[in-house]
């Protein structure tokens, strides 16, 4: 009884929740959570001001546009429309290519019986549906999500006589106390029930090599995926195989799929995502939830854009300023590659020393301003108790910086060398 009690208090608070969170976001169709947007969030557990707007599935660029703080952000048109194109490729004739390459990269037997010319055999395809780059990112309809949760659960068992591909499986992962929905693009499962996360993508690899600061950004995102295929596992107690293996078999190597040099032919490369998870599972420990959040906003705050028949927004940008000064923001540069709002929240961390970094925020502990930075390093500012040891390594950097400028050659403006 005392249990049934619980579960209703539950029920009902997370109600009151979805409740705010709609009013937050207002008329728009709500955006989804998705890997990119974790790893993002988790970059920076910091940022109230995000954490509330991704919960509500706010349009962060439309609203950025409307108050005036644009940000050139997001994927183009044409950079879908080629990540789905080199996806198909892909994934044509029903899988058995894109079969013998994971098993090529991965080290598994497709059929050790049969001529290396042959299909390969026992291979099952379940396709769970259109991923979130081909949804246009526009969250489905709550029904939509139940019933692919529970034909993705019933998707998750293996095969002992073959390998079983699962295309956009939908997975469900806590993130500040609410479940978001995420969809990678493939999960292989062997018939020993370990499982491999799939991720195509339409950066090419040229003589090898790959640009690294889109290799790191996948490996995040397939940890993403990794971390909620592992907890949704031990939470619906979906066992693998009968008898039931350990927990844990969804493996930390992940598989990258992408172009061969500047053909569309595909080359799958094995990466471990170890370090990545402890990072990100750190990281969510971090992020306060939803509900405490809400608790300190007005209970009539909203981000509605009020649409036009154009629909063209018209509500005044000087109330949605108004909303977002209530949300704290925790701006580092590393937002301006991550955020459509970063360069709003750049502007209004003018001057101040988190916007020079993590490193800078970290050593200037307790010191807000870089005016009081440097005042502090002059001596012209007397530091507060808890600032005392950063005032110190203040005044002899500046030290150090005007020896070093007193004893450096004078150069006459223009001269060469």
């Amino acid at each position: 009884m005392q249990n049934r009690r619980s579960e209703q208090i539950r029920g009902s608070e997370q109600i009151r929740t979805e409740a705010r969170l709609d009013l937050i976001r207002g008329s728009a169709a709500r955006r989804r959570h998705d890997a990119r947007t974790i790893a993002a969030l988790t970059r920076n557990p910091g940022c109230n001001r995000r954490a509330v707007l991704d919960a509500a599935g706010v349009d962060k660029d439309g609203l950025s546009r409307h108050i005036g703080f644009a940000a050139p952000f997001g994927q183009s048109q044409f950079a879908i429309i080629r990540g789905n194109a080199f996806e198909a490729r892909v994934r044509n004739d029903g899988g058995t290519d894109l079969l013998r390459l994971l098993a090529d990269c991965l080290g598994f037997d497709l059929d050790p019986d049969g001529s290396p010319d042959d299909p390969p055999g026992g291979l099952t395809v379940v396709d769970l549906g259109a991923s979130a780059e081909q949804a246009g990112g526009v969250r489905p309809a709550a029904e939509n999500l139940a019933d692919r949760l529970d034909r993705t659960v019933a998707a998750l068992r293996p095969d002992p006589d073959g390998i079983v591909l699962v295309a956009h499986p939908l997975l469900a992962l806590p993130v500040g106390g609410q479940d978001v929905h995420l969809e990678p693009d493939l999960l292989v499962i062997r018939p020993d029930g370990q499982f491999h996360v799939v991720e195509i993508k339409s950066f090419p690899v040229v003589d090898g090599q790959a640009d690294g600061e889109k290799v790191a950004a996948a490996a995040v995102q397939a940890a993403v995926y990794v971390l909620a295929l592992r907890r949704m596992l031990h939470a619906r107690e979906v066992r693998p195989i009968d008898p039931p293996v350990p927990q844990g078999t969804v493996s930390h190597d992940v598989v990258l799929v992408c172009p061969r040099d500047f053909s569309n032919a595909p080359l799958a490369t094995r990466v471990d995502v170890r370090r990545q998870l402890l990072g990100l599972e750190h990281q969510l420990t971090r992020l306060a939830t939803i509900e405490a959040l809400l608790d300190d906003l007005p209970a009539d705050l909203t981000f509605d854009l009020a649409a036009g028949p154009d629909g063209a927004p018209t509500r005044p940008a000087t109330e949605l300023t108004t909303g977002l000064d209530l949300l704290d923001a925790r701006y580092t540069p590393d937002c301006l590659s991550t955020c459509e709002l970063a360069f709003r929240c750049r502007h209004e961390a003018a001057g101040r020393t988190a916007a020079l970094g993590a490193s800078v925020r970290e050593d200037l502990g307790g010191i807000d301003t870089v005016t009081e930075a440097l005042g502090l390093a002059h001596g012209t500012r007397p530091p507060a108790e808890d600032q005392a040891e950063a005032a110190e390594r203040l005044r002899i950097t500046a030290r150090m910086y005007a020896e070093a400028l007193a004893g450096a050659p004078h150069r006459p403006v223009g001269a060469d060398g």
